[in-house]
C-alpha cells in the first residue's frame, strides 16, 4: 500500500504543471520590462553623467576634479568615509553582541531606537542637531563659551552622517548572530579562553561576510548623504561641502560640465561599492553552499 501511494503521489506531482514553467510569452514580457525599467532608470542616467563629464574632452574633466573646491569636497567626503565607517563598524559589531548574546529588560525597545534612522528624514535629522548644537539652540550658549564648533563645521557632518548610516552594520550582523546562537562562544570560553580570544578567533570569523556587507552599504550611504549635511554643513565652499554639497552648487551656478566630472567620480566610487557587495554576496553564498 505504501508503495502504491508513493507512486500515485509521484504521477500526480508529474502531472501538475511546474511553478516556473510559465509560457514563453511570460517568461520574455517579464524579462523585457525589468530590461527596460534598468535601461530607464539605471543605464540611462549613468550614461548621461558620464556623456555629460567626457564630452568636452578628459583635459576638462580632471580640470574639473582637481580645482581647489572640488578636490576640498573630495577630501571632506573621504575624511567622514574614514571617520564614520570604522565607528560604525565598532558600533554594530557592540550592539549585536549584547542583542544575540544577552537578555535583558528593553531589548525590543533598543532594536527600535537603532531603527530610527531609517524612520526620520535626513532633513529632520539635520534641523534636530541644529536645535541642539546650534548657536541659539539647547547647548549652543555652552559651546561658544568654549569655543567649540559644531553647527556649520565638520563635526556637525560627521555627527549627523553618523547618525544616518548607524543601524546598517548592526541590522546586518544582528539577525546573523541570533542565527548562530552562542554555543560557540560558550564552548571557547569553557576551554579557558579569554573573552577577546573568544570574540577575535570565534565570533569575528562567523560574522567577517555579515560585517563586510554592512560596512560596504553604510560606506555607500554616508557618500551619497544629502539633506541632513545640507542643514549642519551651511555649505561653505571649499569647507563644509561634501562632494553630494559641490555638485548641487556647480550645477546651480550652470557650470554643468564640472557638475557631471563631480558626479561621474561620485558614481565610480558607488559603482566601486555595489562590486565590493556583489563580490560578498557571491562569497557569502558559495559559504552557505559548501557548509
Amino acid at each position: 500500500m505504501s508503495s502504491l501511494a508513493q507512486t500515485q503521489s509521484a504521477l500526480a506531482a508529474a502531472s501538475l504543471p511546474k511553478a516556473t514553467a510559465e509560457p514563453t510569452w511570460v517568461k520574455w514580457t517579464l524579462v523585457t520590462v525589468a530590461l527596460t525599467f534598468l535601461t530607464l532608470f539605471l543605464v540611462l542616467p549613468l550614461s548621461v553623467v558620464l556623456y555629460g563629464a567626457f564630452e568636452l574632452g578628459v583635459k576638462v574633466w580632471w580640470d574639473a576634479i582637481t580645482e581647489p573646491d572640488a578636490l576640498a569636497a573630495i577630501r571632506l567626503t573621504l575624511f567622514v568615509l574614514v571617520i564614520v565607517v570604522p565607528l560604525n563598524a565598532i558600533f554594530g559589531i557592540a550592539i549585536a553582541w549584547a542583542i544575540a548574546k544577552f537578555e535583558f529588560k528593553g531589548k525590543t525597545l533598543l532594536i527600535s531606537i537603532i531603527d530610527m534612522p531609517f524612520a526620520i528624514s535626513p532633513v529632520v535629522v539635520g534641523l534636530i542637531f541644529v536645535i541642539l548644537f546650534g548657536s541659539q539652540g539647547w547647548l549652543g550658549p555652552w559651546l561658544s563659551a568654549h569655543d567649540i564648533k559644531i553647527v556649520f563645521a565638520v563635526p556637525g557632518i560627521i555627527i549627523v552622517i553618523l547618525f544616518g548610516t548607524l543601524p546598517f552594520v548592526a541590522r546586518e550582523l544582528i539577525p546573523l548572530m541570533q542565527q548562530q546562537g552562542k554555543e560557540e562562544e560558550e564552548a571557547s570560553l569553557t576551554l579557558g579562553a579569554s573573552g577577546w580570544k573568544t570574540f577575535w578567533y570565534v565570533t569575528l570569523p562567523n560574522i567577517k561576510w555579515g560585517l563586510i556587507y554592512g560596512v560596504v552599504l553604510c560606506n555607500a550611504r554616508a557618500m551619497g548623504e544629502f539633506g541632513a549635511v545640507a542643514i549642519v554643513s551651511g555649505r561653505i565652499r571649499g569647507e563644509t561641502n561634501t562632494m553630494p554639497l559641490h555638485i548641487e552648487v556647480l550645477y546651480n551656478e550652470y557650470m554643468f560640465t564640472a557638475a557631471f566630472a563631480v558626479s561621474s567620480l561620485l558614481t565610480g566610487l558607488a559603482l566601486v561599492t555595489i562590486v565590493i557587495k556583489s563580490w560578498v554576496e557571491y562569497k557569502d553564498e558559495r559559504r552557505h553552499k559548501t557548509a
